[in-house]
């Protein structure tokens, strides 16, 4: 979606929001979006001057969140301390790095915790084993919840019009073959989810990986999160995919619960 096509649906949504508060934010993920970005691209894919786009980027180099190199403008470090700070605010971090640590270490595979955010997931963290595969995923990564397991975990446990209330909003975009994209069969999946107590990505987000993933439950019912083991297709396998790695999860998954009830 371009600066300009974002800018103009989130008016028609809420005409009171602050433009120029938006319209910064928006010029931060352009240029994330294209791991750096010149005036130039910018002005394009706004509905700005070049003075207007070149006093934004100013601003923001002048106050840590971007960083010029020669024409270009790449995003700073400074965003990492909100991000970092966001991060160790959270109780369900501090109550499940370790486990989601350990889980990496004991199944040699990615390990992953995730919690919802404005109908997004967030990868808050993760860890890699020896045999760990590389992905897109990384700390901060907002993704769908509907063609991951860990969001498909997460959602079994929320309201259903809070379901609804996030496939109306960002839809059910197909990111795969394997992708769900109606919303009846989605509801199927996640009833399934609540009755087997565990998700399964079958290369549902990408082509070639499978996911195993649990909800993180509080003692009032709520969910918090999900923890996941991610890996090759070629490793995620009959009774390793459907029972042994499920079994680790709810161990982990059980002390992570404890942590947060009674810590």
């Amino acid at each position: 979606m371009s600066g300009r096509l974002a800018l103009r649906m989130a008016d028609e949504l809420d005409p009171t929001m602050v433009k120029t508060a938006r319209t910064t934010f928006r010029i931060l993920e352009a240029i994330k979006a294209r791991d750096e970005a010149t005036v130039t691209e910018l002005t394009d894919e706004f509905d700005l001057s070049k003075s207007s786009i070149h006093n934004y980027l100013k601003t923001l180099e002048h106050e840590g969140y971007l960083v010029r190199e020669g024409n270009s403008y790449r995003v700073g470090l400074r965003l990492l301390d909100l991000g970092g700070y966001a991060r160790h605010k959270q109780r369900i971090y501090q109550s499940a790095k370790e486990e989601v640590t350990k889980l990496a270490e004991e199944t040699g595979e990615m390990t992953n915790l995730l919690v919802e955010e404005h109908g997004r997931g967030i990868y808050l963290h993760r860890a890699n084993g020896e045999q760990a595969v590389t992905s897109d995923s990384y700390i901060g990564h907002r993704v769908h919840l509907h063609n991951t397991a860990l969001g498909q975990a997460i959602m079994a446990h929320l309201p259903t019009e809070r379901v609804d209330e996030i496939v109306d909003r960002h839809g059910l975009p197909e990111a795969t073959k394997n992708t769900i994209t109606e919303r009846d069969e989605l509801f199927e999946r996640l009833e399934r989810v609540r009755e087997e107590g565990v998700a399964f990505d079958d290369e549902a987000r990408l082509v070639g990986l499978r996911c195993v993933a649990k909800p993180i439950v509080n003692k009032e019912g709520e969910v918090e999160g999900a923890i996941s083991i991610s890996g090759p297709t070629s490793r995620f396998q009959d009774e390793r995919y459907r029972t042994e790695l499920p079994e680790k999860l709810e161990s982990a998954a059980n002390v992570i619960e404890l942590n947060i009830n009674y810590t």
